[in-house]
C-alpha cells in the first residue's frame, strides 16, 4: 500500500549498486541488490564477512535462473571466490528465502531463521495446513473478491514455489533477543509481526545500523494482510505493536531495507506509518457510514487502492484489505456479520 512521501528522512547513497556491483555501507558490510518480477522490482541483500573468511548472507533473492546468475557475478567480483558461511532469512516471502536452499547446498551453509518463518515456508510449498491456494480463495471468496479473480489465482497455481524451487531442510532457529555474529558486529533480533508470521530484523547498536527486512520502509507500506491460517486475526493491530520497538533507537541509527534506499530518522518513519494506516482506518470507517449497508472487503479494495491492480497486486489488496477491517472490528469501531453461505461483511 503506497504511503505518503516521506519529508524528514535523510538519504546518505544517491543512487543503488549496479547489478553485480555492491556498495560498502561499512567496513565488512556490503549492499547488493537484486531484481524482482513484480511491479516492486528490486530487493537488497547485504553481506557480511564471516568471522573465518567467508561472507554472511542476509537474504537471498528470488528463486529464479536470474538471480542466481547475479549471484554468480557476486561469487567472483564481490566476494572474491571465499564461499557463504552461513545465511539469515528474515522470514519466508520469495524475495528473501528463494534461494536460501541453493545457497546453502552449494557451500555447505546453514540457513539462520526464526521457527515460525521456517514452518510456514513449507506449509506453503508443501500446501499443507491451511496454507492452500484452495484455502487462500475460500477465504477471499468469503470477503468479497470476485469469481473471476478467483479462478485466475487458481489457475496460476503455487507461485510461492516459483519464487522458492525449495526451503531449507533444516535451520539454525533465531528468536527475538538473541545475538549473532555478522561481520565483526553484533547484531541483536528484533522481532516483527503482522507483515509475515515471525520476520526478524537486526539491529547493531553499536554501529548504529538496522538491517530492517520489510518492517520498514522508506517510501511504501510494507503488505500487512489476513490469510486463512489465522482468518479472524488482527495483523495490522500486530505490525502497529511490532513497530513500536524502532521508536527508541537512536535517531542517527541508518536503516538498511529490504526495499527502497537506506535512510535515516526512523522514528519520524514509524509515525508516518501509524499516521498512514489511521488515515486508511478513517476512510474504511467514512465508506462503511457512507454505504449504509455492509459491505465486503472486495468492496472497500477500492476505498484503499485507487489505481488499477494487476493480479498480484489485487492478491495482496484483498489480505490488506481484510487486515484493516479486521483491526476496526477488533477494536469494535465497526460489526461484522457473516451470513449463511459464509459471506462476510462489515457495517459501521
Amino acid at each position: 500500500m503506497n504511503a505518503p512521501a516521506p519529508s524528514l528522512l535523510q538519504y546518505p547513497y544517491d543512487a543503488p549498486p549496479a547489478p553485480g556491483a555492491a556498495q560498502e555501507i561499512a567496513p565488512e558490510l556490503l549492499w547488493v541488490r537484486m531484481p524482482l518480477p513484480f511491479a516492486l522490482d528490486h530487493i537488497n541483500l547485504w553481506l557480511a564477512r564471516g568471522e573465518s573468511g567467508g561472507w554472511i548472507a542476509v537474504d537471498a533473492g528470488y528463486g529464479n535462473d536470474a538471480t542466481r546468475a547475479l549471484w554468480e557475478q557476486h561469487f567472483v567480483s564481490t566476494m572474491g571466490g571465499h564461499p557463504i558461511e552461513r545465511i539469515v532469512a528474515t522470514h519466508h516471502h520469495p524475495d528473501h528465502l528463494g534461494n536460501a536452499a541453493w545457497l546453502a547446498e552449494r557451500f555447505g551453509a546453514k540457513v539462520a531463521m526464526t521457527i515460525g518463518e521456517f514452518l510456514t515456508a513449507h506449509a506453503t510449498l508443501d500446501q499443507r495446513a491451511a496454507h492452500t491456494i484452495g484455502d487462500t480463495c475460500a477465504l477471499f471468496a468469503a470477503h468479497g473478491l470476485d469469481r473471476e479473480h478467483v479462478a485466475a489465482i487458481v489457475a496460476r497455481g503455487n507461485a510461492y514455489s516459483r519464487g522458492v524451487p525449495r526451503a531449507p531442510a533444516n535451520i539454525e532457529r533465531i528468536v527475538g533477543g538473541d545475538t549473532l555474529r555478522l561481520g565483526a558486529r553484533d547484531w541483536t533480533v528484533i522481532p516483527g509481526y503482522g507483515h509475515s508470521p515471525e520476520h526478524a530484523a537486526l539491529h547493531a547498536r553499536e554501529a548504529g545500523l538496522l538491517i530492517s527486512g520489510d518492517m520498514l520502509l522508506p517510501r511504501i507500506s510494507t503488505n500487512v494482510s489476513v490469510w486463512s491460517s489465522d482468518p479472524d486475526g488482527d495483523p495490522l493491530g500486530r505490525f502497529l505493536k511490532s513497530i513500536s520497538a524502532y521508536e527508541g533507537l537512536p535517531t542517527d541509527t541508518l536503516v538498511l531495507p529490504s526495499h527502497g534506499m537506506p535512510f535515516r530518522g526512523i522514528a519520524a518513519r514509524v509515525a508516518e506509518l501509524r499516521a498512514h494506516h489511521a488515515a486508511r482506518l478513517a476512510e474504511l470507517e467514512e465508506a462503511l457510514a457512507d454505504a449504509r449497508r455492509p459491505m465486503s472487503a472486495g468492496e472497500i479494495v477500492p476505498v484503499l487502492f485507487r489505481r488499477p491492480l494487476d493480479l498480484q497486486q489485487r492478491f495482496f489488496a484483498t489480505g490488506e484489505a481484510i487486515a484493516h477491517l479486521n483491526h476496526l472490528w477488533h477494536r469494535k469501531r465497526i460489526t461484522r456479520v457473516v451470513g449463511d453461505g459464509g459471506a462476510v461483511r462489515f457495517s459501521a
